[in-house]
């Protein structure tokens, strides 16, 4: 008998191609570092809502990694007659020859015999899915036997502030989701056998669409990126270079027509930064208004600063003061451009584990001590951070303040006033820096390259078991990635200003 997973289910919910791939070839799921991340952050939840709901550690907690299924499905029965907490206790049902299988997250019993379950998430705000993944729980457990009252899913409180020590009584938040789930009970068994004809038939033909980021990034978009080329060959052009996809009418287009090359969107449905993606695309011409983009930034002379900030953002906040995945800057760059063109550098990164922010907050008022505008690459990301040092330290609030004031951002005059194919209708930094001047790339630099890849470098930088010879070559990556955000600016800059000399 087959039995597919609550997972399974939900994989099938998100698209029937998927859960096909999943069960019959799993080996060509590659996930992505941000899924991977996603993972992380949810057992790391999961460890803290077992001591949130069992403070007295009085429950049980069941790995089918040490006992298996068999084991898991056993041992449950063997709890529920103990009236105690059980984490990821499993039921079954079967149709036939037809089956599916849940792990709930959290069982609790009820003064009247019956269990409280708890799904819990490691987002901030219940979503849709959620719901159908609790539905899926309790359709599978109630007709396992199981007398379920209530159910509900615990999500992150994105405004709790971790007081310290070890009080994370405040992360989650319980939303009772008891009659949604009622509501959809009928739905449950025509999912699960939909997704046993799938699982049973020959790899679904389905189109690639907004399902395959939504609501999670699929592991297989790679696999059927191929398929698709060799179905269709290649598109010089793809839609999806079209910057912020987001009228109705162009994504139904898309949709409908199978649009696959932006030379087959009529202009009448793009914006004029869509067109003009598409025009210089089509042409094969750099778009560059120098004269508007100098024009732009004429109120900004040097002297000037460049700034970059790298963050951490944790699920479960580690430092005293901070709250869930508030992006916590361990380092920054800071380049000055005096007004004779000279250049000069200045950095700051904390790589001890303990809370950066004051040691950051206190460098970063003494680095920008001196005058003029300090450009970011979309500045709302450093005034945030910035606002949110300014609003923990009350000694370093007006400085910290006057900073954020002081704050210029490049990404919209790069957006109004410069576009090269080379871009793939992106104005990421890392985009643009090697389109405009082509002897930067960061696929030049070691280790880290990227965000994602800087706050992965961080986690095992700060780890106990990391060793302090590893930790000098990830802080040397770091050092060497965040310099070269702010040294991309100042090259960026010195192309909107040609008068200028580049270092």
């Amino acid at each position: 008998m087959r039995t597919l997973s609550k997972s399974k289910l939900i994989a099938w919910r998100q698209c029937p191609k998927r859960l096909w791939l999943e069960v019959h070839q799993p080996e060509l799921r590659a996930d992505s570092s941000s899924t991977a991340a996603s993972f992380a952050a949810g057992h790391e939840v999961g460890d803290v809502a077992r001591r949130i709901y069992d403070p007295q550690d009085l429950g049980t907690t069941l790995d089918p990694g040490e006992i298996g299924i068999g084991g898991v499905l056993a041992r449950t029965q063997e709890l529920l007659a103990q009236r105690r907490p059980i984490f990821e206790a499993g039921f079954s049902v079967k149709e036939g020859e037809r089956g599916a299988l849940s792990l709930a997250d959290v069982l609790l019993p009820e003064p009247d015999g019956s269990w409280h379950m708890v799904e819990v998430k490691s987002s901030t705000q219940v979503k849709d899915y959620h719901v159908e993944d609790a539905a899926i729980q309790f359709h599978i457990a109630t007709r396992a036997g199981l007398r379920v009252s209530r159910v509900s899913v615990a999500h992150i409180d994105s405004k709790w502030v971790y007081p310290g020590g070890a009080d994370r009584r405040g992360l989650l938040k319980e939303v009772d989701v008891s009659g949604r789930v009622g509501t959809l009970q009928a739905e449950v068994p025509r999912w699960i056998a939909s997704a046993h004809d799938v699982v049973d038939g020959d790899e679904p033909a389905q189109r690639m669409g907004g399902h395959c980021g939504a609501p999670f990034d699929c592991g297989f978009r790679g696999h059927c990126e191929q398929q698709l080329v060799a179905a269709e060959g290649t598109v010089e052009f793809p839609v999806h270079w079209l910057p912020g996809i987001r009228s109705e009418a162009l994504k139904e287009h898309i949709a409908q027509n199978g649009v696959r090359s932006m030379e087959d969107v009529p202009d009448a449905l793009l914006s004029e930064r869509q067109l003009r993606v598409k025009r210089q695309m089509l042409e094969g011409q750099v778009f560059f208004d120098r004269e508007g983009a100098a024009s732009a930034l004429a109120a900004h002379p040097l002297p000037a600063l460049f700034l970059d900030f790298e963050t951490i953002g944790f699920a479960v906040p580690r430092w005293a003061g901070t709250r869930p995945y508030q992006q916590i800057p361990f380092q920054f760059s800071l380049h000055r451009l005096d007004a004779a063109g000279a250049l000069t550098h200045s950095g700051f990164l904390d790589l001890t584990g303990t809370d950066p922010s004051h040691a950051l907050a206190r460098a970063l008022v003494d680095a920008c001590e001196a005058p003029g505008p300090i450009f970011a690459y979309n500045k709302g990301f450093e005034r945030g951070r910035i606002a949110e040092l300014a609003e923990r330290f009350a000694e370093l609030r007006l400085p910290l303040l006057r900073i954020a004031n002081r704050l210029v951002d490049l990404l919209p005059v790069a957006k109004e006033h410069y576009y090269h194919p080379e871009q793939q209708g992106s104005w990421s930094i890392k985009r643009v820096l090697p389109a405009m001047v082509p002897d930067l790339r960061y696929d030049d630099l070691a280790g880290v390259r990227d965000g994602g890849e800087a706050q992965q470098a961080y986690i095992e930088a700060i780890a106990s078991q990391t060793s302090a010879t590893r930790r000098n070559q990830l802080r040397d990556q770091l050092s060497r990635y965040c310099e070269l955000d702010t040294f991309a600016m100042v090259r960026i800059w010195q192309q909107f200003h040609p008068d200028t000399n580049e270092p």
